[in-house]
């Protein structure tokens, strides 16, 4: 066994790589990005504003035409070793509209960097969003993360961040977060056609589970993802929320039926789909 029940590479490939499943990735990467330079001609936002030393380490920020805004932070997918935040700039739009902030995280890339660095770097995007939230004429006290795949595995590494003793920020800067379509249990990956770029140590894999690092206090989480998802995604949430709920924190599920790994954020382009509905809910109550 590799993991679980799995015996063999192929058989874990299956599960997680996309490439794997018949579906059209650069058509569904097409419609992000064409999506996301309409979202950035017709919203105000500042680009590339660094919060970090190196290049890769910058923030694109959608504000809210209302003043002292809750913010939401959008952290992308692409499995730690592709794309960029303005491939994700549509997901600003439902919600800017419904009078939250959207910020974008971008971060450097494996094989450049490890996933413990970018696990550092979204935490320190996060701090640098406190600090300077009224720049933008948001609200500090009102921060809610959300990501997509990886960027829902990074979602739960910083909602269970020591803010306190870390960083001498509030233990409870992140409000709330929704991990949409996450990886929580690290373990298969150094046994997938991923290892070559992303490059996991066995230290790496323990210190970067989501589902070993379940925090004693945090706000409220949404998971989600889609239903035509593979059983291994899939049941990655569905440990991680059970994980969470069991640690007596408030943690929801979301279905998303028809939707697949991509699907499951275009959802963002409207304020009242289901998902950006969830999300407005958690922000707003």
């Amino acid at each position: 066994m590799l993991y679980r029940h799995f015996q063999t590479q192929f058989e874990l490939d299956s599960q997680y790589n996309p490439g794997e499943l018949g579906l059209d990735i650069p058509e569904y990467m097409n419609f992000y990005t064409t999506s996301s330079a309409k979202v950035r001609e017709d919203l105000r936002c500042h680009l590339s504003v660094a919060f970090g030393p190196t290049i890769a380490e910058h923030l694109d920020i959608f504000p809210a035409a209302q003043p002292q805004a809750p913010i939401l932070i959008f952290i992308h997918g692409g499995y730690w070793m592709m794309a960029s935040s303005q491939d994700f700039s549509f997901v600003a739009q439902g919600l800017v509209t419904a009078k939250v902030t959207v910020v974008l995280v971008n971060y450097a890339l494996c094989p450049k960097v490890t996933i413990d660095e970018i696990v550092r770097q979204n935490r320190a995007a996060i701090a640098w969003v406190y600090r300077h939230a009224e720049s933008f004429d948001s609200d500090p006290n009102r921060i809610y993360v959300t990501g997509h795949s990886d960027g829902g595995h990074l979602t739960a590494m910083v909602m269970a961040t020591d803010w306190k003793n870390d960083y001498g920020l509030p233990d409870d800067l992140i409000k709330g977060g929704c991990a949409i379509s996450g990886l929580f249990d690290l373990m298969p990956f150094p046994y997938t056609w991923l290892q070559p770029k992303i490059q996991l140590t066995w230290a790496e894999v323990l210190r970067n589970s989501p589902i070993l690092h379940v925090p004693e206090k945090a706000g409220s989480l949404l998971v989600t993802y889609g239903g035509e998802e593979t059983s291994e995604f899939q049941r990655q949430s569905q440990d991680f929320l059970t994980a969470w709920k069991d640690k007596g924190l408030d943690g929801k599920y979301l279905p998303q039926p028809g939707e697949n790994h991509f699907t499951v954020i275009n959802g963002f382009l409207d304020a009242e789909s289901p998902l950006c509905t969830a999300i407005l809910r958690q922000i707003l109550k």
